[in-house]
């Protein structure tokens, strides 16, 4: 079972950036799907961002055209970069792999079978 650390989360204030990384315990070109998923106090679990092992991405309308997700299996890494941060993306960020579903499946955080434990990002106003 891979493990999975992210790394990178803080406090920052609204319109700031944060680089989120999570580091895998095995070699992620394995991984065919890896995501970024976050839960806000009182929510549900939402998916941010996804990408295959060839670079395709996807994401969720809450990240797209200001957060950038991307791979590096030589150095068994996802990141994700966060810009013009609003207050609203307060929240446990996770990353995720192991993914056995369908490709419609890639942002519901269905079917990914390896999880981290989380790391923490807070924007103020």
């Amino acid at each position: 079972q891979v493990q999975l650390v992210e790394s990178g989360g803080g406090w920052v204030q609204a319109g700031g950036s944060l680089r989120l990384s999570c580091a895998a315990s095995q070699n992620t070109a394995a991984f065919a799907t890896m995501g970024w998923f976050r839960q806000a106090p009182g929510k549900g679990r939402v998916g941010v961002a996804s990408i295959s092992t060839g670079g395709v991405d996807h994401y969720n309308a809450d990240g797209k055209g200001r957060f950038t997700i991307s791979r590096d299996n030589g150095q068994n890494t996802l990141y994700l970069q966060m810009n013009s941060l609003k207050v609203e993306d307060t929240a446990m960020y996770y990353c995720a792999t192991d993914f056995r579903g369908r490709a419609g499946d890639r942002l519901t955080g269905a079917q990914y079978y390896a999880w981290g434990q989380g790391t923490q990002v807070t924007v103020s106003s």
